[in-house]
């Protein structure tokens, strides 16, 4: 498509640390007997037991979902003889009240042979915060054009062409904080800061601009 007249070109970024939606865990159950059987029995068992943990945490969970099964013997070094088997199973948790995740991690964690792992701190896929970035690229975009022009004594006329740029190319950092404790006698108690979750957008703008006052 022609164009008449003068052509700025931009990059629009934004960059913003948001809240997270929603904490995942990993809650692995293990068992380790001589006979295969045994083993099988423990780790069915513990792993009932917390799924009677997670069915009794009501709307705090949000989805769970088991991953990795792993039944395995162990050997002596000299030969395939097998001297113990070993069992695992993991359950993936998704939280959305974190008021209560300390809690029922805790729960979890206090169970016979089971080891808890997390939390990881998400935004949901269809987040708003992911618009607001967006809709935030486009203003960055919208008010450096006009920076230029101004700067040439000129004014933005039209929009030619809007596209995505890719990622904004900026350090990530991660930051989370634990704080465990509770009062003689009393039951324990672990606090968890969310971290905050880096929405990025990034954009690609071309205006058309009004003659520059040169000179």
């Amino acid at each position: 498509m022609a164009v008449d007249g003068p052509v700025v070109q931009v990059r629009g970024e934004a960059y913003q640390e948001v809240p997270p939606e929603l904490a995942r865990f990993a809650v692995t159950a293990t068992a380790r007997d001589r006979d295969r059987e045994a083993t099988l029995t423990r780790l069915a068992e513990r792993a009932a037991a917390v799924r009677v943990l997670l069915d009794g945490s009501g709307p705090a969970v949000a989805r769970r979902e088991t991953g990795d099964l792993r039944v395995w013997p162990e050997t002596r070094r000299s030969g395939e003889r097998v001297v113990a088997w070993h069992g695992s199973v993991t359950t993936t948790v998704t939280v959305t009240d974190f008021t209560a995740l300390g809690e029922l991690m805790l729960r979890l964690a206090d169970q016979d042979q089971v080891e808890v792992a997390g939390p990881w701190w998400e935004l949901r896929p269809d987040s708003p915060a992911h618009r607001a970035a967006r809709h935030a690229a486009i203003s960055d975009a919208l008010l450096r054009a006009r920076e230029y022009a101004e700067a040439l004594g000129a004014q933005v006329t039209s929009l030619i062409e809007l596209a995505d740029a890719g990622p904004v190319d900026r350090p990530m950092f991660a930051r989370a904080a634990f704080a465990g404790g509770a009062d003689a006698g009393g039951p324990p108690e672990l606090q968890l800061d969310p971290q905050p979750q880096t929405v990025q957008a990034a954009v690609r703008a071309r205006f058309t601009i009004s003659d520059p006052v040169l000179g």
